[in-house]
């Protein structure tokens, strides 16, 4: 049997007072906190303005340290600075659920911990918390690596789902599941202080106003705050839904080469472009980072049996990629010169609903990253995708009587 090893810490301490912006129970002390490396290991110390309950554990490949507090604000750490250690390779903190936050070590080998402790203060209330860790050989690590599943602390799942939709007939509203892509921990592309994942909710929330607006919809978010959710639980929740139709909303940037305009993915196999590609990638590893437990997640037999399934899925969601290219096309987009592609992009795998990755633009563009952020023009952009939804909706119903035939 794996043994799991991880450590759980409840403290009960008096709230700290707020500060005016602050929602977080306590503040990073940022000048106080560092990573460096020791003579064999690693040793990592946090400063916080209060003591707060908190646990670590370990997750293998990429070997990861984990540490959840409930809360932290994290205002002015700087994760680069953190990371300049030898023996780590990224560092990434944020929202991970409401009330919770995270931070996640990527260790550049199989470092386990050691020792793990966090003093505080009796009279200021401030804290420190300072973990060792030492090599481990991978098979080592592999059996301490694991999530715990403590009833005490177990993060509830963010309640994006609404209660009370009831089935609907064939000419009932159209169900759309809109996905701001990334969140929390995860902030997704960045350009100086600009992260992807404000963008995408700030789209999507405008989407869904667009959206309700007309009675043919009804619209659910995957998530509506700066909060992590795992593309697992992502696509769980157009399942829990009943969701006809699952939009997820990036807006990207590409290191090599210019990408301009909107794009629409489809899943595949085989990616389209290397950019594509690159971008499926990046996704899934930013899931992976952001602490996700993904073992025992691969089930080949499974994934066969999604491949059938998708067969009938696939043509309908071709058409919707089109559908919605043709509805941006018309506001005035602007709109990718190969706007159509494909890409393994892992919240995409639902296999009954019709799911397409839209990005918006690149944020590697000065002027996408600019319309980004123009709440005109992606009102303007909203419309063409409602205009989207609702030709792809009267052409689906159609060919509804074909299918099999």
């Amino acid at each position: 049997m794996r043994r799991l090893l991880f450590l759980l810490v409840l403290l009960l301490v008096a709230p700290a007072a707020t500060a005016q912006g602050f929602s977080g129970l306590a503040r990073i002390d940022a000048d106080g906190s560092r990573i460096a490396d020791l003579d064999k290991g690693l040793r990592v110390e946090l400063g916080l303005s209060v003591g707060v309950p908190w646990r670590l554990f370990t997750l293998d490949g990429p070997p990861r340290l984990v540490m959840d507090f409930q809360e932290v604000d994290w205002t002015g750490l700087d994760a680069e600075r953190l990371a300049r250690a030898e023996r780590v390779k990224s560092v990434q903190f944020g929202a991970y659920r409401p009330g919770w936050s995270r931070m996640v070590i990527e260790l550049a080998a199989p470092l386990g911990v050691d020792q793990a402790g966090m003093r505080v203060d009796p009279v200021t209330g401030a804290a420190r918390l300072a973990i060792d860790l030492s090599p481990r050989s991978a098979q080592e690590f592999a059996a301490e690596a694991g999530a715990p599943r403590d009833p005490r602390w177990d993060l509830p799942e963010p309640a994006a789902i609404p209660r009370g939709y009831a089935d609907r007939g064939p000419d009932g509203p159209l169900r759309v599941v809109i996905d701001p892509g990334h969140g929390g921990i995860d902030p997704g592309a960045e350009r100086g202080a600009i992260a992807e994942k404000a963008l995408t909710l700030a789209f999507a929330r405008q989407l869904r106003e667009e959206l309700l607006r007309d009675d043919r919809f009804e619209v659910v978010l995957t998530r509506d705050a700066d909060y992590f959710v795992s593309l697992e639980r992502r696509v769980e929740i157009a399942h829990q839904a009943g969701a006809d139709v699952f939009l997820s909303i990036h807006a990207d940037s590409l290191s090599e080469g210019l990408a301009h305009g909107a794009t629409v993915h489809v899943l595949a196999h085989e990616a389209s472009d290397a950019a594509s590609a690159r971008l499926a990638e990046r996704h899934d590893r930013d899931d992976l980072l952001a602490g996700a437990d993904l073992s025992g997640a691969d089930d080949r037999v499974t994934d066969v049996l999604l491949d059938l399934a998708r067969q009938e899925t696939q043509p309908r969601t071709e058409a919707l990629a089109r559908a919605l290219i043709d509805g941006m096309t018309q506001v005035g987009g602007p709109i990718n010169r190969k706007p159509l592609r494909w890409a393994a992009f892992s919240v995409l795998k639902a296999a009954d609903i019709p799911s397409v990755l839209i990005e918006i633009g690149f944020m590697s563009s000065p002027r996408d990253l600019k319309n980004l952020q123009d709440a005109e023009w992606r009102a303007r952009l909203a419309r063409g995708i409602r205009n989207g939804l609702i030709a792809w909706r009267e052409d689906d119903l159609g060919r509804k009587p074909l299918v099999r035939k």
